[in-house]
């Protein structure tokens, strides 16, 4: 029958089912969050039974032994994880979606120095740029006049509060923990910045950086909700689908931590009696490289067996904020006495950070 159809009528009919579907997408994309919203939290509040009937009903493993409790750890952490990353990063990618580079760079220009990098630092939280952004970031923000040090701000908070970090910290330690991370990387990132911006060092940057002339900067464009909300699954699918493998890889070796490592044995180097335990973790942790999703678990498993917590934050702090690669990128616009000062700046404010905590818990 439809090839008796004549073409053109053929093609009208085509047409019209297509614009039906697109009218009914945006319409179950609102709406599908809300449809899962109680299948997650019936999954989620029920990980620990599920995983315990996993490991002891269904696997029969003898309850209390290292490779059971290491497994158990290893079958519970990893779901609950990746399930409030799912549930955040969804929400935060539609936050996202009104903080494009142009709103940003909008919203610092102008600003006074310490009024700048407060702002800054909390632009950092919610707007999608990391390390790898570094260099766009610097120029465009230079280019438009913004201070050095509020520039900082920027880049020293946007890898280091993200969302992955805290979502971890809320799974794993709390949201106490979790709201200390994010008031003492403010903290560190509004102070360094102000400090570079009070040294005055841009004699330091790259002369060529400069000599680039602003360009013409494109409006944002208007954005519905319900593209705002496809937009959100887009970004669970990136980042979850980026970070998933460094989640597994993080939470396999704090679930060996966990069953494998004695208590004794953490707490004497990463305890809080061992007073060169703070800078030493940081001096560990800037030369390694690791996102939050995979050195997280990894620092959750080291407090379990007696780190003290500050130690722990800063040593995650070292390993985020100052990772090796952004040194290498930043290297390109600055010139090395800039990125050793942003380096010692930084890492002092992390290691007092860390001396501070360990003495208030």
């Amino acid at each position: 029958m439809i090839l008796s159809l004549p073409i053109n009528q053929l093609k009208s009919q085509l047409a019209m089912s297509d614009n039906i579907l697109s009218l009914r997408k945006p319409g179950i994309s609102k709406f599908l969050p809300l449809l899962l919203l109680p299948v997650w939290f019936l999954l989620y509040h029920n990980l620990q039974w599920l995983t315990d009937k996993l490991v002891d009903d269904v696997l029969g493993l003898t309850a209390g032994t290292h490779l059971t409790e290491t497994l158990r750890f290893f079958i519970f952490e990893v779901p609950k994880v990746l399930m409030l990353l799912t549930l955040i990063i969804f929400f935060v990618g539609i936050i996202r979606t009104y903080f494009s580079p142009e709103r940003t760079r909008k919203a610092l220009e102008g600003k006074s120095l310490f009024t700048g990098n407060v702002m800054a630092a909390s632009l950092g939280i919610v707007t999608p740029f990391c390390s790898c952004s570094a260099i766009p970031l610097f120029l465009g923000f230079i280019e438009s006049g913004i201070p050095l040090g509020v520039t900082f701000s920027f880049l020293i908070a946007a890898p280091m509060i993200n969302e992955v970090a805290i979502v971890l910290l809320f799974g794993l330690f709390g949201w106490k923990t979790a709201l200390i991370y994010v008031v003492t990387g403010l903290v560190i990132a509004i102070t360094a910045g102000w400090v570079i911006g009070r040294l005055h060092l841009e004699k330091w940057v790259e002369p060529w950086v400069y000599e680039l002339k602003a360009g013409a900067h494109l409006e944002d464009e208007k954005i519905t909700f319900s593209s705002r909300v496809k937009m959100g699954f887009e970004a669970v699918k990136e980042i979850v689908g980026k970070v998933w493998i460094y989640v597994m890889i993080g939470i396999a070796v704090g679930a060996g931590v966990h069953g494998y490592v004695p208590q004794d044995f953490m707490a004497s180097f990463m305890g809080k009696s061992a007073w060169y335990s703070v800078p030493l973790s940081v001096l560990i942790g800037i030369p390694l490289y690791s996102n939050a999703a995979g050195i997280i678990p990894i620092v959750s498993a080291l407090i379990e067996k007696g780190a003290a917590l500050g130690t722990a934050l800063a040593f995650m702090m070292s390993v985020i904020g100052l990772s090796l690669p952004e040194m290498i990128i930043l290297r390109k616009v600055l010139k090395l006495p800039l990125i050793f000062t942003f380096i010692g700046v930084v890492g002092t404010g992390i290691i007092i950070v860390g001396f501070l905590f360990n003495h208030i818990f």
